[in-house]
């Protein structure tokens, strides 16, 4: 499988998967059904419910930000892709009408 990453190169965001020495907090306010259910669920995992929470909101987080950068294509895929981004199709009326519009934000009310 050909690995692309579309976007110009960043600072990683993700690019230290392992644990820092310095620690911050997060306060959150959930309901109380909410609580319960994460409670439960840590119960089950054997863990804290900070622990199953910085989990799992890590691996959310990290899950969003490989999404949008991350493109993982066999080989023809790649070629394809490469091909379309060479290629553009010509606009039809469709999208031509859709860029003579006025963006909603700068219609008067």
């Amino acid at each position: 499988m050909a690995k692309l990453d579309v976007l110009a190169p960043q600072k990683p965001a993700i690019a230290s998967f392992g644990a820092n020495d310095s620690k911050g907090s997060i306060n959150l306010r959930v309901e109380t059904q909410t609580r319960q259910l994460i409670d439960d669920a840590a119960t089950v995992l054997g863990k804290t419910r900070t622990e199953f929470m910085v989990e799992a909101a890590r691996r959310q987080a990290i899950d969003v930000l490989l999404d949008q950068r991350l493109f993982v294509l066999d080989p023809e895929g790649y070629d394809a892709f490469l091909h379309a981004l060479d290629n553009p199709i010509a606009p039809g009326p469709k999208l031509r009408a859709l860029l003579r519009r006025s963006p909603a934000w700068q219609k008067q009310v």
